[in-house]
């Protein structure tokens, strides 16, 4: 699916269920709310947020006009998501956009009768989110990022990158209920190539200086990072790190290019 495409489907999704997807009603006088549950501030995320209003522009609806948008960023803090997610539904909003699996499910677990669109989730079967990507039923759809196979993705990626590699590390906030399959993902590639492979599990920003403190003592040769709302809100210290310690590192996005990443392998959020 192309860029433009993609960006088309979710802005679609989104005029569709709110707004009812026609110009005769972006133009009635009505003024639509759409909430948002991000993992980092707008201002750290305005690629993203520019395409969705882009999109929702290109269909007659213009914030400011007869759009509001209604943004709630996490931070970096998955635990504040439920809380978001609850203020937004007592605003309340006609519609709420997540992005990842811990947005989506603290959405749905706080409404039955809002729309969610999932501008991207991680993995949204077997985590309570849909039933199935066919069929996904309740309140909720949208696109999925395709995390887990992009985990074991990223592992080939390294060992191209320096054959000679022997031991790779990833670095994922394993209370995401995205992040077990990327685990698995990521240990079968592993195996698949010869090499030994070990989580390090990071749940605040101490966590990642520790763990990179291992990986270096242990001499690690390589690094993937699973994306999360922690590792995104601590992009630059997870790059710097990376750096620091010499550890060659492949990243989930390219928001950690951006700010002097090696190499990323994944979606272009703004294109979803």
């Amino acid at each position: 699916m192309s860029s433009l495409r993609r960006r088309h489907v979710l802005a679609g999704a989104v005029a569709g269920l709110v707004l009812g997807g026609s110009q005769p009603r972006a133009q009635s006088g009505h003024l639509y709310r759409v909430g948002i549950l991000e993992t980092l501030p707008a201002e750290l995320n305005r690629d993203n947020l520019d395409a969705l209003l882009r999109g929702l522009r290109e269909r007659g609806y213009i914030e400011g006009q007869n759009l509001r948008i209604e943004y709630r960023s996490a931070d970096g803090q998955a635990e504040r998501f439920l809380d978001l997610a609850t203020e937004l539904v007592h605003l309340p909003v006609d519609l709420i956009v997540t992005r990842g699996t811990p947005a989506a499910k603290a959405a749905k677990a706080v409404t039955e009768m809002i729309p969610i669109v999932m501008a991207a989730i991680a993995e949204p079967l077997d985590v309570g989110v849909v039933a199935s990507l066919a069929h996904p039923g309740g309140n909720v759809t949208g696109l999925s990022a395709f995390a887990t196979e992009l985990a074991g993705k990223r592992v080939e990626l390294l060992k191209e990158a320096r054959p000679s590699i022997a031991r790779v590390g990833f670095l994922q906030n394993m209370g995401n209920p995205a992040s077990p399959p990327q685990w698995e993902a990521v240990q079968a590639v592993a195996k698949a190539l010869g090499l030994s492979a070990e989580p390090f599990d990071v749940r605040n920003t101490n966590d990642i200086a520790n763990a990179f403190v291992r990986i270096a003592n242990d001499r690690f040769d390589a690094l993937s990072v699973g994306i999360d709302a922690l590792t995104q809100a601590n992009a630059k210290t997870i790059v710097s790190l990376a750096g620091e310690h010499k550890v060659l590192t492949a990243y989930p996005a390219r928001e950690f290019v951006d700010v002097g990443g090696l190499l990323s392998y994944g979606p272009s959020y703004p294109d979803l």
